[in-house]
């Protein structure tokens, strides 16, 4: 018997339980098409480029002070907050102090900055003076000198406020495991790789009470924008 004459002898519950029975496959096709195109024109609408990633070490920020860190500062570069964004990591921690409360964040936040540097998916830094030293010792801070070579005037700016790190590129840390009596030994050299914040209009007022040094990741595939960033944050 032919489906339309059949399916016009059907009365309510039957013809639908006969339509399903037909049509359950290509309307379970046409359901997942229109999942998927809607999916994917949401992702389209929605979708926010990060053009810049910040991290806090040892140091936290008040959401009005994350806000001039991120939103204000697209807006300060001609970028619309509604189509790019600034990745901003927080609740990171590195401290050889056993007693401080966040001593029990470090292995995690370590692994975290590790992870993040190594996929340079880290530009820019703000931390204390613990973190600073971690940061320069093992090499991942950019030489601000040499960055700004060809922007004389902005180097010239924040001058007064750059901070010299040193870097460890080599020493005896592993033999002192097994050798209570040796001496710990290091080749080192210094690098102008920090800045320091305190002279800010942004943090000037901020409250810290310690100061705060932001430094701009060796390995950034953005320094362009980081660059711009040491310049909104010293007009």
């Amino acid at each position: 018997m032919p489906m339309n004459k059949t399916l016009h002898s059907l009365h309510g519950r039957q013809k639908l339980q006969y339509l399903w029975d037909y049509y359950k496959l290509p309307l379970a096709g046409l359901l997942i098409i229109l999942l998927i195109s809607g999916s994917l024109i949401y992702h389209k609408v929605t979708h926010k480029d990060t053009d810049l990633y910040l991290a806090l070490v040892n140091v936290s920020m008040s959401e009005s002070m994350q806000q001039k860190m991120t939103g204000d500062f697209l807006t300060d570069v001609n970028l619309s907050p509604a189509k790019h964004r600034l990745e901003l990591y927080q609740g990171l921690y590195l401290t050889d102090d056993s007693a401080s409360e966040y001593h029990e964040y470090t292995y995690a936040s370590r692994m975290k900055i590790l992870t993040t540097i190594n996929s340079q998916l880290l530009d820019v830094v703000f931390m204390n003076q613990e973190a600073f030293d971690a940061f320069s010792q093992n090499g991942y801070l950019e030489d601000l000198p040499k960055l700004l070579q060809n922007d004389p005037e902005l180097l010239d700016r924040i001058t007064p406020n750059l901070v010299r790190g040193t870097i460890i590129l080599e020493d005896n840390a592993i033999d002192l495991l097994f050798d209570e009596t040796a001496t710990y030994e290091a080749v080192t050299e210094d690098s102008i790789c920090g800045l320091d914040l305190s002279t800010s209009p942004f943090f000037k007022d901020s409250g810290f009470t310690e100061p705060v040094y932001l430094g701009i990741i060796r390995n950034s595939l953005r320094k362009e924008l980081a660059s711009s960033y040491l310049a909104y944050l010293f007009p």
